[in-house]
C-alpha cells in the first residue's frame, strides 16, 4: 500500500505480526496514531490506521489457513487476525477486551 506524505513517516515499517508480542504493539501503536489523526480531525490519517490494520487481519487469515504453516503458528495467526477484528469493530474497547483475552486457558495454550 503506498501511503502519501506526510502520513509515510508514521507508518513506515508499523505492520509486524509475526508473534503475539509484536502484533499487540502494532496494534496500539496504531490506536495512538488513530487517536492522534482523529483529535486532528485528519480523516486521512485515521483511514490509514484503519487501513494497515484490516491488511494485518487479511495477512493473518490467509496464514492461519495455509496448511504448509505449522498448526502452532496457525494458532497464533488466527488469535492476531482476531486482534485486528476486535480493534477494527470496537477499537475503544480493545484495551479491556485483549486484558480479559489474555486471562483465558484458550490463550495460555497459545503461550
Amino acid at each position: 500500500m503506498d501511503i502519501e506524505k506526510p502520513y509515510c513517516d508514521d507508518f513506515k515499517g508499523i505492520l509486524s505480526f509475526s508473534d503475539l508480542t509484536r502484533a499487540e504493539k502494532t496494534i496500539r501503536t496504531l490506536e495512538k496514531l488513530c487517536r492522534k489523526y482523529g483529535e486532528a480531525s485528519d480523516k486521512k490519517g485515521v483511514e490509514y490506521c484503519r487501513k494497515i490494520a484490516l491488511i494485518g487481519r487479511r495477512r493473518s487469515e490467509y496464514i492461519s489457513k495455509d496448511k504448509r504453516v505449522s498448526p502452532q503458528k496457525r494458532l497464533e495467526k488466527r488469535e492476531i487476525a482476531e486482534w485486528f477484528r476486535i480493534w477494527l469493530e470496537i477499537p475503544d474497547l480493545f484495551e479491556d477486551w485483549l486484558a480479559l483475552r489474555k486471562r483465558t486457558e484458550e490463550y495460555k495454550k497459545l503461550l
